[in-house]
């Protein structure tokens, strides 16, 4: 973890409205003893069956999961938690190296139902895929990512206590090389744009180990376990749907102790 890399988070801790109130927080570790407590009552069965996330060899991605070491994981598919609209098939595979972890999506769709949105701006309004890593439960500290079919994202790392979410983003390059965090975004249909009719579309993500140096437990060795949940939204009925790995989510995306468990090879 660079030392450097964590004062360039610092210095730009935004709060981003993630539609939940939005006040300061003086620090990313519960606030008091009962909130201590509070989290140390989130319980997680890490026997039984978490999903094994094998190891890999980086490998540039392509956004379509072509690569020969995707063939390490395979797919897990999520839930549609909502009624309503039509149901689009939804996947997701997972591996880690001594780098970083990658995480590909995979989901049936008719149309990109978006807006011209910016990094870093409420895409969540619109279709994505989203990651969440919670990799101490008993700390109130996780990550989340999100990403849509014009390759737009928001990277958050939040906080939650007393049933209030802090959240931080990161100030970030513009330049995409530049960028430590690696996406690209694979779209069947015919036009790629807010509004197009398209079939099916994947991303491929990279998350180095640096992104993640406001979480404990990082990196995660050899039998490590950490909590996770993988989601998408789609608002091509003009309702948002949910849908997630972990399929007793009731409200929110954002409910902790409903996370599943993932296990390093």
């Amino acid at each position: 973890m660079k030392i450097h890399f964590l004062l360039l988070i610092f210095q730009s801790a935004l709060l981003v409205n993630n539609s939940i109130s939005q006040k300061k927080a003086n620090t990313l570790r519960p606030t008091s003893k009962q909130d201590a407590a509070e989290f140390s009552k989130i319980k997680h069965d890490f026997s039984v069956n978490p999903l094994t996330v094998s190891r890999c060899k980086d490998f540039a991605i392509t956004g379509k999961g072509n690569n020969s070491e995707w063939d390490k994981a395979n797919w897990n598919n999520l839930s549609q938690l909502d009624t309503g609209g039509k149901h689009y098939e939804s996947k997701f595979k997972i591996l880690y190296s001594s780098t970083g972890i990658y995480v590909l999506f995979s989901g049936e769709d008719d149309r990109i139902t978006t807006k011209a949105y910016n990094d870093f701006e409420a895409i969540y309004n619109g279709d994505v895929f989203e990651v969440f890593f919670h990799p101490t439960p008993q700390t109130p500290v996780y990550f989340e990512y999100e990403i849509n079919q014009l390759n737009k994202e928001l990277i958050l790392t939040l906080s939650k206590v007393n049933n209030q979410l802090y959240s931080w983003a990161p100030r970030y390059p513009s330049a995409e090389d530049r960028k430590p965090i690696k996406k690209k975004v694979d779209v069947v249909g015919d036009k790629i744009e807010v509004g197009g009719s398209i079939k099916t579309w994947s991303a491929e993500v990279f998350f180095p180990y640096t992104i993640l140096g406001l979480l404990p437990n990082i990196p995660p060795a050899s039998g490590t376990v950490w909590n996770a949940n993988f989601c998408r939204l789609d608002y091509d009925s003009g309702n948002m749907i949910k849908y997630s790995w972990t399929p007793t989510i009731q409200k929110s995306f954002h409910e902790l102790e409903k996370f599943l468990s993932i296990k390093f090879k």
